[in-house]
């Protein structure tokens, strides 16, 4: 896909989430709209390995949101890539449905539970160890939330991925600057987290994680690198697309009312 197809793709990908959440009044639109950009570059640029229709592909890499509240990004991209039936999205969180919430290994396509914050970068180097251990090219690549880089686990997964000098780990760091209760430089600050993840062994890049261009030129620096994991600093918007609720912490699982349900479709396209 060029850059054009793959804005439309993530305008796409907030209709689809945005009507997930409205009709079960239920999820976590702006957690997921920050990294939208992040999850169609992955999957729609060019950068990862996955079959259509073929989720247990042995030599797929593997994709996981570790930021477990905003999971369900994930759900309409692969049943895009039929996974499932996208039927299932209209079952979102319902008695009987597939899809819940949280994203469990029930849902092809699901690389691991992550509900509870700071495991990803963990099971993620589990995943690169193993890949290495059976002689296999795969790549994996873990979505984190800037709030969940205050888990201690998230610094323990760090230092073993870069002692293990696995080059086959990529880390995104979906630096929005808010979580549920706030700013994150206000609640506790993270600083300057490049140079944080460079001092623990790590390839660093920043880019505009809402920028195509950014981003793929980003992942391909990250084909150069040998002997250590890479993460990027992707700096993004939370909430991004939908105006009223850009930048704002209490619209982390916030229902709109009938008016800015109204603007909300006019500026996503919806009407």
């Amino acid at each position: 896909m060029n850059i054009n197809d793959l804005e439309n793709k993530a305008l796409w990908l907030r209709q689809e989430l945005f009507e997930m959440v409205i009709k079960q009044k239920k999820g976590h639109i702006p957690s997921c709209y920050s990294c939208v950009e992040v999850m169609v570059a992955l999957y729609y640029g060019g950068i990862v390995n996955i079959k259509q229709g073929y989720p247990e592909a042995p030599d797929r890499d593997r994709i996981m949101v570790s930021k477990g509240h905003a999971a369900m990004v994930q759900y309409p991209i692969l049943a895009d890539f039929n996974f499932f039936p996208k039927s299932e999205l209209l079952k979102f969180t319902q008695p009987g449905g597939l899809l819940g919430m949280y994203a469990d290994y029930r849902i092809p396509g699901i690389e691991g539970i992550s509900g509870s914050l700071g495991h990803g970068i963990g099971m993620g180097a589990g995943f690169a160890i193993a890949a290495r251990h059976d002689g296999k090219k795969y790549q994996s690549y873990i979505i984190l939330g800037d709030g969940e880089c205050y888990e201690g686990s998230i610094w323990e997964g760090a230092m073993f991925a870069a002692h293990h000098k696995l080059d086959n780990l990529v880390a995104i760091v979906d630096r929005n600057a808010l979580c549920i209760l706030g700013k994150t430089e206000e609640l506790l600050s993270l600083g300057d987290l490049e140079n944080k993840w460079r001092s623990f062994g790590w390839e660093t890049f920043s880019v505009d994680g809402h920028s195509f261009n950014e981003l793929l030129t980003a992942f391909e620096k990250i084909t150069q690198v040998v002997g250590k994991p890479s993460v990027i600093i992707a700096n993004t918007i939370k909430g991004k697309g939908i105006s009223f609720m850009e930048g704002k912490s209490e619209w982390h699982n916030k229902m709109p009312d009938l008016e800015q349900l109204a603007q909300a479709r006019s500026e996503l396209g919806l009407q």
